[in-house]
């Protein structure tokens, strides 16, 4: 399998980690202290770095640390919103298209040089 779909791949489950790491407390333990929901935190933050750090690693051999970002970033949001709507059970917001498509747009430019060498 090539270096960017594995790149890819351990990306989007780090960010499904990520995601609950970083909002799932909201839902969950909204009622405890501060201090127990960093705690859960953090240790579903492990697994997150577990595989975001060696995907980046993979990645940046076929990649550049911009494109990378940018990734990340289409990544983050194609995790976050299906979370924001299945799981925290937020409505579906039309910014969350618009910004979609900046983010989309910021990804094509990154590697438009990618598609044109082919």
């Amino acid at each position: 399998m090539n270096r960017f779909i594995i790149t890819t791949l351990m990306l989007i489950c780090s960010n499904v980690f990520m995601t609950f790491a970083w909002y799932g407390h909201l839902k969950n333990y909204n009622e405890k202290p501060w201090i127990v929901a960093a705690i859960i935190s953090w240790a579903i933050a492990l697994f997150e770095y577990l595989l975001q750090v060696p995907a980046n690693r993979i990645g940046h051999q076929v990649m550049s640390l911009g494109q990378l970002k940018i990734l990340q970033e289409v990544i983050t949001l194609s995790v976050f919103v299906p979370f924001s709507i299945f799981y925290m059970k937020e409505n579906l917001k039309q910014d969350y298209l618009w910004a979609g498509l900046c983010i989309l747009g910021a990804a094509f430019f990154m590697f438009r040089g990618l598609m044109v060498k082919g």
